[in-house]
């Protein structure tokens, strides 16, 4: 029987502070991609010029402004049917990816989510960065892959319904 998943340490054997540092190793990650999220989506929802079809600083300008420029301008076209409709998707998308990934529910759901959106913003908004590394849509791209690999084992709400399983210790 072991008290750490990975590792030979019986229940009562205490661990050194190199091994719980490694299983905390995402919890960083976990916390400032969830604030930096949740602030996303709330940034955008209470900003008014931002949902709005045309003018400046709204949606609708910007995919305007990256439509020649993005690695796949279809993506760009097809936000363009409906810019506050866009909007909002990738608002309350943020929203809901943070408020998850803060909380570790369905944590994998929703660092794929986080991926997503890091994914279709860097293929329009941020594509014509250069050099590349300049973007920050690739960056955080990168840094969702970890927590879709791992998930949230530790403080989270997947940890405690997993411990709730039958036949989990």
């Amino acid at each position: 029987m072991h008290g750490y998943r990975g590792g030979s340490y019986g229940l009562d054997e205490p661990r050194s502070l190199r091994d719980r540092a490694r299983e905390y190793a995402l919890l960083p990650q976990r916390i400032f991609l969830g604030v930096t999220f949740v602030y996303a989506g709330l940034d955008k929802l209470t900003d008014s010029v931002f949902l709005s079809a045309s003018g400046s600083g709204s949606i609708g300008e910007m995919m305007n402004a990256v439509r020649d420029s993005a690695a796949i301008p279809g993506l760009v076209d097809l936000a363009l049917k409906s810019p506050e409709g866009f909007g909002y998707a990738i608002a309350i998308g943020e929203l809901l990816v943070g408020l998850g990934t803060l909380a570790g529910l369905w944590a994998r759901v929703a660092a794929l989510g986080g991926a997503l959106i890091s994914l279709s913003l860097w293929l329009t908004v941020s594509w014509q960065s250069t050099p590349y590394y300049y973007g920050n849509d690739l960056v955080y791209l990168m840094a969702w892959l970890p927590l879709l690999l791992a998930g949230a084992p530790y403080w989270s709400v997947d940890a405690m319904r997993g411990r709730r399983r039958p036949g989990r210790i």
